[in-house]
Protein backbone atom coordinates (compact mmCIF):
# COMPACT_ATOMS: atom_id res chain seq x y z
CA UNK A 1 0.00 0.00 0.00
CA UNK A 2 3.08 2.34 0.39
CA UNK A 3 4.87 1.89 -2.55
CA UNK A 4 1.14 2.35 -4.42
CA UNK A 5 0.68 5.59 -2.54
CA UNK A 6 4.13 6.42 -3.30
CA UNK A 7 3.54 5.75 -6.76
CA UNK A 8 0.43 7.57 -7.03
CA UNK A 9 1.95 10.62 -5.30
CA UNK A 10 5.34 10.51 -7.64
CA UNK A 11 3.05 10.50 -10.75
CA UNK A 12 0.76 13.26 -9.29
CA UNK A 13 3.81 15.19 -9.39
CA UNK A 14 4.96 14.85 -12.46
CA UNK A 15 1.65 15.52 -13.73
CA UNK A 16 1.86 18.57 -11.68
CA UNK A 17 5.29 19.34 -13.13
CA UNK A 18 4.02 18.90 -16.83
CA UNK A 19 1.10 21.36 -16.36
CA UNK A 20 3.40 23.63 -14.61
CA UNK A 21 5.32 23.44 -18.15
CA UNK A 22 2.55 23.60 -19.92
CA UNK A 23 1.27 26.50 -18.71
CA UNK A 24 4.24 28.58 -18.23
CA UNK A 25 4.87 27.64 -22.01
CA UNK A 26 1.62 29.41 -22.66
CA UNK A 27 2.46 31.95 -20.62
CA UNK A 28 5.42 32.79 -22.38
CA UNK A 29 4.22 32.51 -25.95
CA UNK A 30 5.12 35.42 -28.07
CA UNK A 31 7.36 38.26 -28.47
CA UNK A 32 6.66 41.47 -29.65
CA UNK A 33 10.08 43.31 -31.60
CA UNK A 34 10.47 46.65 -32.37
CA UNK A 35 12.78 46.55 -34.46
CA UNK A 36 14.59 48.19 -38.06
CA UNK A 37 12.98 46.91 -40.88
CA UNK A 38 15.24 44.69 -43.23
CA UNK A 39 17.49 43.51 -40.77
CA UNK A 40 16.27 40.39 -39.12
CA UNK A 41 16.26 37.40 -41.66
CA UNK A 42 13.12 35.48 -41.22
CA UNK A 43 15.24 32.53 -41.07
CA UNK A 44 15.96 33.74 -37.44
CA UNK A 45 13.05 34.35 -36.48
CA UNK A 46 11.36 31.36 -38.15
CA UNK A 47 14.42 29.11 -36.33
CA UNK A 48 13.55 30.65 -33.09
CA UNK A 49 9.89 29.96 -32.75
CA UNK A 50 10.83 26.43 -33.96
CA UNK A 51 13.00 25.67 -31.47
CA UNK A 52 10.80 27.38 -28.41
CA UNK A 53 7.66 27.73 -29.68
CA UNK A 54 7.32 31.39 -28.82
CA UNK A 55 5.53 33.82 -31.68
CA UNK A 56 7.70 36.45 -32.61
CA UNK A 57 5.42 40.06 -33.61
CA UNK A 58 7.58 42.04 -35.67
CA UNK A 59 6.66 45.41 -36.19
CA UNK A 60 9.18 47.65 -37.60
CA UNK A 61 10.32 51.56 -37.85
CA UNK A 62 12.66 54.04 -40.14
CA UNK A 63 14.41 55.78 -38.33
CA UNK A 64 15.94 56.65 -34.69
CA UNK A 65 13.62 59.26 -33.73
CA UNK A 66 10.34 57.46 -34.98
CA UNK A 67 10.97 54.54 -32.51
CA UNK A 68 12.22 57.03 -29.77
CA UNK A 69 8.53 59.00 -29.78
CA UNK A 70 7.01 55.46 -29.83
CA UNK A 71 8.86 54.63 -26.72
CA UNK A 72 8.35 57.63 -25.36
CA UNK A 73 4.56 57.54 -25.92
CA UNK A 74 4.65 54.74 -23.36
CA UNK A 75 1.33 53.08 -25.15
CA UNK A 76 3.05 50.86 -26.73
CA UNK A 77 3.95 47.25 -25.34
CA UNK A 78 7.36 45.77 -26.80
CA UNK A 79 9.47 43.03 -25.12
CA UNK A 80 12.62 43.55 -26.98
CA UNK A 81 13.79 46.46 -29.06
CA UNK A 82 16.39 47.43 -31.23
CA UNK A 83 17.53 51.16 -30.99
CA UNK A 84 20.34 52.89 -32.48
CA UNK A 85 23.04 53.69 -30.18
CA UNK A 86 22.37 57.29 -29.39
CA UNK A 87 18.53 56.47 -28.51
CA UNK A 88 19.26 53.82 -26.52
CA UNK A 89 21.21 56.07 -24.50
CA UNK A 90 17.91 58.86 -24.08
CA UNK A 91 16.09 55.58 -23.28
CA UNK A 92 18.19 54.27 -20.39
CA UNK A 93 18.67 58.13 -19.12
CA UNK A 94 14.46 58.85 -18.94
CA UNK A 95 14.28 54.69 -17.23
CA UNK A 96 12.60 52.91 -20.19
CA UNK A 97 14.71 50.18 -20.21
CA UNK A 98 15.02 46.97 -17.71
CA UNK A 99 18.81 45.96 -17.15
CA UNK A 100 19.84 43.10 -18.92
CA UNK A 101 20.52 39.52 -16.98
CA UNK A 102 23.71 38.81 -18.36
CA UNK A 103 23.45 34.85 -16.28
CA UNK A 104 20.96 34.61 -19.11
CA UNK A 105 22.79 34.91 -21.77
CA UNK A 106 25.26 31.93 -21.67
CA UNK A 107 26.39 33.40 -25.47
CA UNK A 108 27.51 36.79 -24.72
CA UNK A 109 30.98 36.24 -24.43
CA UNK A 110 31.43 35.86 -28.23
CA UNK A 111 31.15 39.93 -28.57
CA UNK A 112 34.13 41.80 -29.34
CA UNK A 113 35.88 43.50 -26.19
CA UNK A 114 35.71 47.22 -28.54
CA UNK A 115 31.98 46.58 -29.01
CA UNK A 116 31.30 46.86 -25.38
CA UNK A 117 30.96 49.50 -22.18
CA UNK A 118 30.36 52.23 -25.09
CA UNK A 119 29.57 55.78 -23.92
CA UNK A 120 25.77 55.01 -24.89
CA UNK A 121 26.01 52.26 -22.10
CA UNK A 122 29.64 52.46 -20.27
CA UNK A 123 28.43 49.85 -17.36
CA UNK A 124 26.84 47.32 -20.27
CA UNK A 125 24.11 47.13 -18.20
CA UNK A 126 21.02 47.92 -20.54
CA UNK A 127 22.03 46.33 -24.28
CA UNK A 128 23.82 44.49 -26.44
CA UNK A 129 25.13 45.14 -29.52
CA UNK A 130 23.72 43.70 -32.83
CA UNK A 131 25.02 45.23 -35.67
CA UNK A 132 28.01 47.76 -36.31
CA UNK A 133 28.00 49.53 -39.23
CA UNK A 134 29.21 53.20 -41.15
CA UNK A 135 27.02 55.21 -43.20
CA UNK A 136 29.02 56.06 -46.92
CA UNK A 137 29.12 56.73 -50.23
CA UNK A 138 28.57 54.35 -53.25
CA UNK A 139 29.07 54.63 -56.75
CA UNK A 140 28.25 53.24 -59.96
CA UNK A 141 31.42 52.85 -61.71
CA UNK A 142 30.56 51.97 -64.91
CA UNK A 143 28.27 55.17 -64.56
CA UNK A 144 30.62 57.67 -62.94
CA UNK A 145 34.05 57.65 -64.12
CA UNK A 146 35.40 60.63 -62.26
CA UNK A 147 36.54 60.03 -58.26
CA UNK A 148 33.75 60.57 -55.45
CA UNK A 149 36.06 60.75 -52.03
CA UNK A 150 33.58 62.38 -49.94
CA UNK A 151 30.51 64.87 -49.56
CA UNK A 152 31.30 67.52 -52.24
CA UNK A 153 32.14 65.00 -55.31
CA UNK A 154 28.77 63.21 -54.14
CA UNK A 155 26.43 66.38 -54.44
CA UNK A 156 28.06 68.10 -57.26
CA UNK A 157 25.45 70.07 -59.54
CA UNK A 158 26.39 67.71 -62.24
CA UNK A 159 24.98 64.93 -60.46
CA UNK A 160 21.49 66.30 -60.17
CA UNK A 161 18.52 63.74 -60.06
CA UNK A 162 21.05 61.14 -59.73
CA UNK A 163 21.34 60.27 -56.02
CA UNK A 164 19.27 58.56 -53.07
CA UNK A 165 20.12 58.89 -50.01
CA UNK A 166 19.25 57.42 -45.93
CA UNK A 167 16.05 58.50 -45.12
CA UNK A 168 17.33 60.03 -41.45
CA UNK A 169 17.65 63.84 -40.36
CA UNK A 170 20.09 63.00 -37.97
CA UNK A 171 22.49 61.58 -40.49
CA UNK A 172 22.18 63.99 -43.51
CA UNK A 173 22.63 66.63 -40.85
CA UNK A 174 25.83 65.05 -39.58
CA UNK A 175 26.73 64.86 -43.20
CA UNK A 176 26.70 68.95 -43.36
CA UNK A 177 28.50 69.31 -40.27
CA UNK A 178 31.34 67.44 -41.08
CA UNK A 179 31.73 69.30 -44.22
CA UNK A 180 31.66 72.54 -42.22
CA UNK A 181 34.37 70.64 -40.19
CA UNK A 182 32.34 70.24 -37.19
CA UNK A 183 32.07 67.48 -34.72
CA UNK A 184 29.50 65.06 -35.50
CA UNK A 185 27.76 66.06 -32.11
CA UNK A 186 28.64 70.31 -31.96
CA UNK A 187 24.26 70.64 -33.21
CA UNK A 188 24.76 74.12 -31.44
CA UNK A 189 22.18 77.05 -32.77
CA UNK A 190 24.56 78.39 -34.48
CA UNK A 191 25.98 75.13 -36.70
CA UNK A 192 22.29 74.33 -37.48
CA UNK A 193 22.01 77.62 -39.03
CA UNK A 194 25.06 77.11 -40.73
CA UNK A 195 23.93 73.78 -42.19
CA UNK A 196 20.70 74.94 -43.52
CA UNK A 197 21.87 75.91 -46.67
CA UNK A 198 23.96 73.35 -47.54
CA UNK A 199 21.05 70.99 -47.22
CA UNK A 200 19.07 72.99 -49.36
CA UNK A 201 21.98 72.69 -52.23
CA UNK A 202 22.16 68.86 -51.51
CA UNK A 203 18.20 68.18 -51.47
CA UNK A 204 17.75 69.98 -54.64
CA UNK A 205 19.70 67.23 -56.29
CA UNK A 206 18.67 64.25 -54.40
CA UNK A 207 16.12 61.89 -56.53
CA UNK A 208 14.85 59.76 -54.16
CA UNK A 209 14.96 59.84 -50.09
CA UNK A 210 14.97 55.95 -48.61
CA UNK A 211 15.75 54.65 -45.26
CA UNK A 212 14.41 51.11 -45.66
CA UNK A 213 16.27 49.57 -48.96
CA UNK A 214 18.41 52.66 -50.74
CA UNK A 215 20.08 49.61 -52.28
CA UNK A 216 17.04 49.20 -54.55
CA UNK A 217 17.46 52.56 -56.67
CA UNK A 218 20.95 51.50 -57.20
CA UNK A 219 20.41 48.42 -58.39
CA UNK A 220 17.50 49.29 -61.04
CA UNK A 221 19.77 52.33 -62.55
CA UNK A 222 17.34 54.95 -60.98
CA UNK A 223 20.18 56.56 -59.63
CA UNK A 224 24.05 56.09 -59.95
CA UNK A 225 25.21 57.66 -56.23
CA UNK A 226 23.63 57.07 -52.98
CA UNK A 227 24.61 58.18 -49.10
CA UNK A 228 23.52 54.83 -47.86
CA UNK A 229 23.70 52.10 -44.96
CA UNK A 230 26.79 50.63 -44.70
CA UNK A 231 24.97 46.79 -44.93
CA UNK A 232 22.78 48.03 -47.93
CA UNK A 233 26.56 49.04 -49.85
CA UNK A 234 27.90 45.29 -48.74
CA UNK A 235 25.03 43.81 -50.68
CA UNK A 236 25.20 45.62 -53.85
CA UNK A 237 29.18 45.53 -53.85
CA UNK A 238 28.21 41.57 -53.19
CA UNK A 239 25.49 41.67 -56.32
CA UNK A 240 28.51 43.28 -58.75
CA UNK A 241 31.72 45.41 -57.77
CA UNK A 242 31.09 48.31 -59.88
CA UNK A 243 29.58 49.37 -56.38
CA UNK A 244 32.35 50.97 -54.95
CA UNK A 245 32.31 51.92 -50.98
CA UNK A 246 33.71 55.05 -50.02
CA UNK A 247 33.85 56.85 -46.51
CA UNK A 248 33.65 60.02 -47.19
CA UNK A 249 37.04 62.34 -46.66
CA UNK A 250 35.09 64.81 -44.68
CA UNK A 251 34.13 62.96 -42.21
CA UNK A 252 32.12 59.58 -41.14
CA UNK A 253 30.95 57.76 -38.09
CA UNK A 254 30.25 54.68 -36.72
CA UNK A 255 26.52 53.31 -35.61
CA UNK A 256 25.93 50.99 -33.37
CA UNK A 257 22.24 49.05 -33.17
CA UNK A 258 21.80 47.18 -30.26
CA UNK A 259 18.87 44.85 -28.65
CA UNK A 260 17.22 46.32 -25.35
CA UNK A 261 14.18 45.32 -23.06
CA UNK A 262 11.92 47.84 -22.22
CA UNK A 263 10.82 48.97 -18.91
CA UNK A 264 7.28 47.61 -19.34
CA UNK A 265 7.79 44.90 -21.26
CA UNK A 266 5.72 41.36 -20.27
CA UNK A 267 7.97 38.92 -21.98
CA UNK A 268 10.92 39.84 -20.36
CA UNK A 269 11.92 35.89 -20.15
CA UNK A 270 11.31 35.69 -23.55
CA UNK A 271 13.35 38.19 -24.53
CA UNK A 272 16.70 37.13 -22.90
CA UNK A 273 15.75 33.59 -24.88
CA UNK A 274 15.94 35.87 -28.12
CA UNK A 275 18.74 37.80 -27.38
CA UNK A 276 20.97 34.85 -26.48
CA UNK A 277 19.72 32.88 -29.40
CA UNK A 278 20.64 36.01 -31.86
CA UNK A 279 24.47 35.46 -29.63
CA UNK A 280 25.12 31.82 -30.47
CA UNK A 281 27.35 32.26 -33.70
CA UNK A 282 25.59 30.22 -35.88
CA UNK A 283 22.65 32.68 -35.90
CA UNK A 284 24.85 35.64 -35.95
CA UNK A 285 26.41 34.45 -39.36
CA UNK A 286 23.17 34.25 -40.47
CA UNK A 287 22.09 37.66 -39.60
CA UNK A 288 25.67 38.52 -41.47
CA UNK A 289 24.58 36.36 -44.53
CA UNK A 290 21.78 38.50 -45.13
CA UNK A 291 22.23 41.66 -43.80
CA UNK A 292 25.90 42.13 -44.38
CA UNK A 293 27.24 44.74 -41.46
CA UNK A 294 30.19 44.95 -39.14
CA UNK A 295 29.30 41.90 -36.79
CA UNK A 296 30.53 42.05 -33.42
CA UNK A 297 30.41 38.95 -32.57
CA UNK A 298 33.63 37.54 -32.67
CA UNK A 299 32.91 33.89 -32.68
CA UNK A 300 30.53 34.28 -35.90
CA UNK A 301 32.79 36.44 -37.66
CA UNK A 302 35.31 33.15 -37.37
CA UNK A 303 32.52 31.13 -39.65
CA UNK A 304 32.20 34.07 -42.10
CA UNK A 305 33.82 33.46 -45.98
CA UNK A 306 37.05 35.44 -46.64
CA UNK A 307 35.04 37.25 -48.96
CA UNK A 308 32.40 38.07 -46.70
CA UNK A 309 35.45 39.71 -44.65
CA UNK A 310 36.75 41.61 -47.42
CA UNK A 311 33.73 43.72 -48.19
CA UNK A 312 34.66 47.34 -47.61
CA UNK A 313 31.24 48.12 -46.88
CA UNK A 314 30.89 45.37 -44.01
CA UNK A 315 34.47 46.03 -42.85
CA UNK A 316 35.70 48.97 -43.98
CA UNK A 317 39.68 50.07 -43.80
CA UNK A 318 40.11 53.27 -42.73
CA UNK A 319 42.89 54.76 -40.47
CA UNK A 320 40.26 57.42 -38.75
CA UNK A 321 38.82 57.09 -35.27
CA UNK A 322 35.38 56.33 -36.03
CA UNK A 323 32.99 58.24 -33.03
CA UNK A 324 29.33 57.20 -32.58
CA UNK A 325 26.31 59.40 -32.06
CA UNK A 326 25.46 61.03 -28.49
CA UNK A 327 22.02 61.79 -27.67
CA UNK A 328 21.74 65.61 -27.88
CA UNK A 329 18.53 66.11 -26.06
CA UNK A 330 14.70 66.18 -27.61
CA UNK A 331 15.50 70.22 -28.30
CA UNK A 332 17.78 69.27 -30.52
CA UNK A 333 16.12 66.50 -31.94
CA UNK A 334 12.89 68.34 -32.53
CA UNK A 335 15.86 71.12 -34.76
CA UNK A 336 16.86 68.99 -36.83
CA UNK A 337 13.94 67.29 -37.63
CA UNK A 338 12.19 70.56 -38.15
CA UNK A 339 14.97 71.83 -40.69
CA UNK A 340 15.43 68.67 -42.77
CA UNK A 341 11.88 68.59 -43.34
CA UNK A 342 11.18 72.24 -44.30
CA UNK A 343 13.92 72.00 -46.86
CA UNK A 344 12.81 68.66 -47.94
CA UNK A 345 9.07 69.96 -48.65
CA UNK A 346 10.86 73.00 -50.07
CA UNK A 347 12.82 71.93 -52.59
Amino acid sequence: MKTRSKLLLLGLAALCAVGSAFAQAKKRGELNLFAWSEYIPQAVLDGFTRETGIKVNYETYSSGEEMLAKMMARRARFDLIQPPDYIAEALIKNGQLTPIDREKLKNFGNLLPEFLNMPHDPEQQFTVPYMVGTVGIVVNTEKVKEPVRGYADLFAPKHAGRIVVVDDGRELATAALYTLGKGLNDFSKENLAAIRPVLAEWFKRVKLFDSDSPKTALLNGDVDLGLVWGGEAALLWKENKKFEYVLPAEGAHLFVDLLAIPRRARNVENAHLFIDYILRPEVSKLISDDFPYTNPNGAARKLLSPEQLANPASYPKTDRKLDTFRYLGEDVAEAIDKLVTDLKNAR
